[in-house]
């Protein structure tokens, strides 16, 4: 059946939004060229869009005839503010955008173990507001908050863990009851890192790939055919708990030692560096295992150093045990080295692995390092934001 003209209307309006947020503000006649739409169809939906405060002139173009096809339109960058948080067990960063995802505010606190649930609460939210007020923003549409742990896919909501402190699942809550406007979401911060890898870093060109989190904890984020895939708990890419060999025993539902967590988490990674004789100082709140792991990144490249080497080739043969295992039941053909220590170990630990893995597996697999720094979080959380945001504001209205 043919579209009715409302829904026909709904559909260009939308297409032309998408338009003007990924290629910026365009005329009338450029509009017209990308969307093969009528002039006057055009004119009706910009004249449209207008009146609902979505779209303004942004200016003109270069064009030498003046007129209406001369002036250029943009999406109103300051119809929303978004936020984005990155929650760690030691801190909090925040950072608020526009609409268009142009960050105004970024701010970060470093929260105490010991300051107790309420006061960890405070200071998130503090901060949050702090950043608000900066960006000059009177409200905010919607919050992406990435977090670790599992996240209800019922509810949405981050489930109780005796490993994370409960000022996290406490966050989310006060964030809503500040903001009672806003629209907040909580994301597992693997799985957001991997958004931000698939849209902006070092999975711009692959549809499916997994990314390994290596840090304090380790996790995977799984996206297929361009799909982020959660499971069914919400626990895809948990593969701390994965049983692999080199471990005293094996792990429990409640425990990851014992499984991959036990031989490439930091803890594991800087008891492996001490028996090498690698050494660092200690660099920000950054695990430690980070810093060693740069260390002996810095030392390889230098020349011949047979102690970062060694030291190197002994965590790839341990990384190799969880990647291949995940490429055996998942063939990605791309597996992404983000987190703290696979971001210090950058093309160094990744050419290893993927030399390993050629050995152990039939399945063609290459191995990347994360492009996006740090950031890559809070960059995942804040395109989750604008996107539910434009979702919500580029919508038909209702009738």
């Amino acid at each position: 059946m043919p579209a009715s003209p409302s829904t026909a209307r709904a559909i260009n309006d939308r297409l032309a939004l998408q338009l003007l947020q990924q290629e910026g503000p365009l005329t009338a006649g450029q509009l017209k060229q990308l969307t093969g739409l009528s002039r006057p169809t055009v004119a009706d939906l910009v004249e449209r869009l207008t009146a609902s405060g979505l779209i303004e002139v942004a200016g003109e173009s270069g064009e030498q005839r003046r007129g209406p096809n001369a002036k250029l339109y943009g999406i109103v960058a300051g119809r929303a503010h978004l936020a984005a948080l990155d929650v760690r067990t030691e801190g909090v960063a925040v950072l608020v955008s526009d609409l268009l995802g142009r960050v105004l505010a970024e701010a970060s606190v470093p929260i105490d173990d010991h300051s107790g649930t309420g006061p960890a609460v405070e200071q998130a939210v503090g901060l949050v507001e702090r950043a608000v007020k900066e960006a000059g923003a009177d409200r905010l549409h919607t919050v992406g908050i990435g977090a670790p742990g599992l996240i209800d896919p019922a509810g949405g909501e981050l489930r109780d863990s005796t490993r994370l402190p409960e000022w996290h699942r406490r966050l989310m809550a006060a964030l809503q009851d500040t903001f009672p406007e806003a629209r907040v979401g909580v994301e597992n911060e693997t799985n957001l890192a991997a958004l931000a890898e698939q849209r902006d870093g070092a999975a711009r060109d692959r549809d499916t790939f997994v990314l390994l989190w290596l840090g304090i904890g380790i996790g995977a984020a799984v996206v297929l055919d361009g799909t982020l895939r959660r499971g069914v708990s919400g626990g895809a890419g948990e593969i701390g708990f994965m049983p692999v060999p080199g471990t005293a025993g094996l792990p429990s539902a409640t425990d990851c030692d014992g499984g991959f967590h036990s031989v490439a988490g930091a803890a594991a990674v800087t008891a492996l560096a001490a028996e090498h004789g690698v050494t660092a100082p200690s660099t920000g709140p950054e695990p430690h295992a980070a810093a060693l792991v740069r260390e002996a990144v810095r030392r390889s490249a230098s020349g011949d150093d047979p102690v970062a080497d060694r030291f190197l080739d002994a965590l790839a043969d341990r990384v190799v045990l969880g990647a291949a295992a995940v490429v055996s039941v998942l063939d990605p053909g791309c597996l992404v080295l983000a987190g703290e220590i696979g971001r210090a170990g950058a093309d160094a630990l990744a050419d290893r692995v993927q030399h390993r893995l050629a050995r152990m597996s039939p399945l063609a697999t290459e191995v990347r390092p994360s492009t996006l720094g740090g950031g890559a979080v809070l960059r995942g959380a804040l395109l989750t934001a604008r996107d539910r945001a434009q979702d919500d504001l580029f919508a038909p209205p209702e009738r």
